[in-house]
């Protein structure tokens, strides 16, 4: 019997290694709002990228100036409101290319934005496309985008990519302003 059990276990341990079985983590690819994940890209300049946090929310700047981050799924349709994600990198300084691809539940009046980068619409004008090199302060990658007159009310998405491989997908909400203080 125990020479049995030994021979199974080499046949499986055999069948494993020739047919090249890897282990792996799989890419979140659900929603995320402040739930930690561990993905693993390789950047632009060789190092590995592990994700060790990926969050969506609104960006509020008190009095002061300074910049505070606060989690939420329901952004109320108020202009000058910033939504959006942020992607802890873990231990990674360097430089990130990534692309955020944003789904809006109609077109709005108008698109754009701040700086020159690479940014492009679908034909239906239903979704953007951005493209950014961006330096991981303190670990981190970011983008925002600031409530404009004539962004449609509804369910949106964003999903971003380090490299071609998905590092977060966040569904949320423009919602009425009144609504949001449910």
């Amino acid at each position: 019997m125990l020479m049995r059990i030994w021979a199974v276990i080499f046949v499986l341990a055999s069948a494993c290694l020739i047919s090249g079985v890897k282990a792996a983590e799989p890419i979140n690819a659900t929603s995320v709002l402040a739930e930690k994940t561990t993905i693993f890209s390789q950047s632009t300049n060789g190092k590995q990228i592990t994700v060790s946090k990926a969050e969506f929310g609104l960006k509020k700047v008190d009095p002061s100036g300074q910049a505070n981050f606060i989690p939420t799924n329901r952004v109320p349709l108020q202009e000058g409101n910033a939504y959006g994600w942020r992607i802890e990198l873990q231990d990674y300084q360097s430089e990130v290319r990534w692309r955020e691809v944003l789904r809006l539940p109609k077109p709005p009046e108008t698109w754009g934005t701040d700086d020159g980068e690479n940014f492009s619409i679908s034909k239906d004008g239903t979704t953007a496309t951005t493209k950014r090199i961006q330096s991981a302060t303190d670990g981190v990658i970011e983008n925002f985008w600031t409530i404009a007159p004539g962004d449609p009310l509804g369910k949106y998405k964003i999903e971003v990519y380090i490299d071609n491989r998905l590092v977060g997908s966040f569904e949320f909400e423009l919602v009425a302003a009144l609504e949001n203080r449910r």
